[in-house]
């Protein structure tokens, strides 16, 4: 078996090692013939996994977020479920169920929802009913090994210590911020991730490298808060760090680092 390690969800699962891993609009497929994601696919080797990651900022119930999974899986595949059944697994919990398709169909649908802090992982496994035997002990023991990571190896910082998801590419702030009147106090980054992708990397693994959160904003919010930010400190130095949505690749978000010299710690709390 070969470790997949998500490094922006913080997940990991044990794969056989013929399996391959494809991305599809921040959505992670994992299959053992790559083709199996093909819509009119009709090969042997049906057997697929899809995980879908979502940073649940508004900490709505687990079960909301579920009903709305399965209203969209249920009208993609024209599906009927049954009841759901409470589901736990890697110290997180939610719910599963095995969708019925129409009896013309020869695939079997199943999915699932899991709940841990503010990332929401929905599962959805898709083969053939005539392999059930041999495919569903193998999917299932792939779910099984999930594992929440503290964690990602290799990760890259920059010259302020800024941890970097990959790929990033340096840019000028004041193409993402334009109001910028100290542009020496500040860094930029453009990305193919999400504002939720980007949380869930910093939350985790800022503390990795010497980093304290002393205030987190998500995005998005119950107020007007345009972007996610968080304020942090190490060795004395205060930065803040904002998460923006880019407004022509939504929900693409940018990184954007501003050294804040002034702040000041009082009563354990940084002065804004």
């Amino acid at each position: 078996m070969k470790k997949f390690r998500h490094q922006l969800w913080g997940y990991q699962l044990s794969l056989p090692e013929n399996w391959h891993h494809q991305s599809f609009d921040h959505k992670d497929g994992f299959s053992e013939d790559p083709d199996a994601f093909l819509p009119d696919y009709k090969g042997p080797k049906l057997a697929q996994l899809l995980i879908n990651g979502e940073w649940n900022s508004l900490q709505q119930p687990v079960f909301d977020l579920w009903q709305k999974h399965l209203v969209k899986v249920s009208l993609m595949l024209g599906a009927k479920n049954l009841a759901s059944a409470q589901w736990t697994m890697a110290g997180a919990s939610g719910y599963e169920l095995e969708i019925i398709l129409p009896k013309k169909n020869p695939r079997r649908l199943w999915t699932g929802i899991l709940e841990n802090g503010m990332l929401v992982l929905s599962f959805l496994v898709l083969h053939w009913k005539e392999n059930r035997e041999e495919v569903e002990p193998l999917i299932s023991r792939i779910i099984s090994s999930l594992a929440y990571l503290r964690g990602i190896d290799s990760v890259t910082v920059d010259e302020q210590g800024l941890p970097l998801p990959e790929p990033v590419q340096a840019t000028d702030p004041q193409g993402i911020v334009s109001d910028i009147t100290d542009p020496e106090n500040w860094h930029a980054y453009r990305t193919d991730f999400t504002t939720g992708e980007l949380q869930a990397f910093y939350l985790r693994e800022l503390p990795q490298f010497g980093w304290e959160v002393t205030r987190y904003v998500p995005y998005p919010n119950p107020g007007e808060y345009p972007f996610a930010r968080i304020i942090m400190e190490k060795a004395g130095q205060f930065y803040s760090l904002g998460l923006l949505p880019d407004q022509e690749k939504f929900p693409v978000g940018n990184i954007v680092l501003k050294s804040e010299p002034d702040k000041q710690l009082s009563d354990g709390k940084v002065q804004t």
